[in-house]
């Protein structure tokens, strides 16, 4: 295997603060790393451009700006551009920790995938909404145990906030779609079925900032369940029943409560010993009761968003037939 040379592919809208943070956290990497850092301003109102020249003299920076097209096809500009042969591509809004590259090095030099996937964390720095939110997405007692853990390393499906490709896998899938949000996993399972492998590399995290309030935040997960049952249609290997289960618990929660008007409670008991225990594990966790408190309601607002969006979107697909780009065109570029 010849020298991995990373390029990061980092596309930004009208996010220069965000760019300030995540550049400062480059100045502290650890290890003696050749990379380059490739910036792709997408179409901005307020750009970065004077943000990034603060760091040209300490980091190896590339900074492009274009037309707005979307993250995908930013994040195509930018791995067109770049120099490297492996491109690490991230969200304007995380932080990386000192270890990362050196995490990512030595896993691929042990052992090379083509796609490699990293978790996302809560810095002690973030609000409290950030870091319920963050719970919600990330914890096992949620979709974040459908998102991948120690059993789906293989396959594992990389989100875009904190994904590895070579130039290689690039250049074979041609890259991200015009869908979003779902082109990362849609790059995914294109990349499976060009006979490419993915991992999960845990130990690889990034800090991911999450820049929600509650409406934008159930507006993402609606819209992440809009988009499963299209990559179904477009991958039908990638079906599954874990999808459904937003929906399920969703439905199940309004049944139960229907059930308690007639003094028939035991479903209801199982969901409060649910909710119980995700306040327990975030208040273990986070050290915090807000946080906890507040990881409750993200965990509903996540399974009822991304339920229903599921459900009409599957609804719109299969029972009435329509083409997603019809039926969903702001899911489209």
């Amino acid at each position: 295997m010849k020298a991995i040379n990373f390029s990061f592919i980092i596309p930004v809208y009208n996010r220069p603060n965000e760019i300030k943070e995540l550049l400062n956290s480059f100045l502290n990497i650890e290890g003696q790393h050749v990379y380059e850092i490739v910036i792709i301003e997408d179409g901005s109102t307020e750009t970065s451009e004077m943000v990034v020249k603060q760091f040209n003299n300490r980091l190896n920076i590339a900074y492009y700006s274009k037309p707005n097209s979307g993250p995908g096809d930013s994040r195509n500009y930018g791995m067109q551009k770049a120099k490297g042969n492996y491109f690490i591509i991230l969200d304007s809004d995380v932080l990386l920790p000192p270890h990362y590259l050196n995490e990512v090095q030595q896993f691929l030099e042990a052992s090379y995938y083509d796609c490699f996937g990293g978790p996302d964390a809560a810095h002690s720095s973030f609000s409290n909404l950030q870091k319920a939110i963050n719970f919600a997405m990330t914890s096992f007692i949620t979709t974040g145990g459908i998102r991948g853990g120690k059993q789906q390393v293989e396959n594992f499906q990389p989100r875009s906030f904190n994904m590895g490709l070579s130039k290689k896998a690039f250049l074979a899938s041609g890259g991200f779609g015009k869908i979003h949000p779902g082109e990362d996993p849609d790059l995914s399972l294109r990349l499976h079925e060009f006979g490419f492998k993915t991992t999960l590399i845990e130990s690889a995290f990034v800090y991911h900032k999450r820049r929600v309030s509650w409406s934008k935040f159930y507006k993402q997960v609606y819209k992440f369940g809009m988009v499963r049952p299209i990559l179904n249609q477009w991958h039908p290997n990638s079906k599954s029943i874990v999808y459904w289960f937003p929906t399920l618990f969703s439905l199940g929660f309004i049944v139960s409560i229907v059930l308690a008007t007639f003094q028939i409670n035991l479903v209801l008991y199982g969901y409060a010993f649910y909710f119980t225990l995700a306040f327990v594990l975030a208040l273990i966790l986070n050290r915090s009761l807000s946080v906890a408190l507040q990881a409750v309601f993200a965990i509903i607002t996540q399974f009822f968003g991304y339920g229903y969006g599921f459900l009409k979107s599957t609804f719109n697909l299969v029972i009435l037939g329509r083409d997603p780009k019809e039926a969903f065109p702001e899911l489209f570029f």
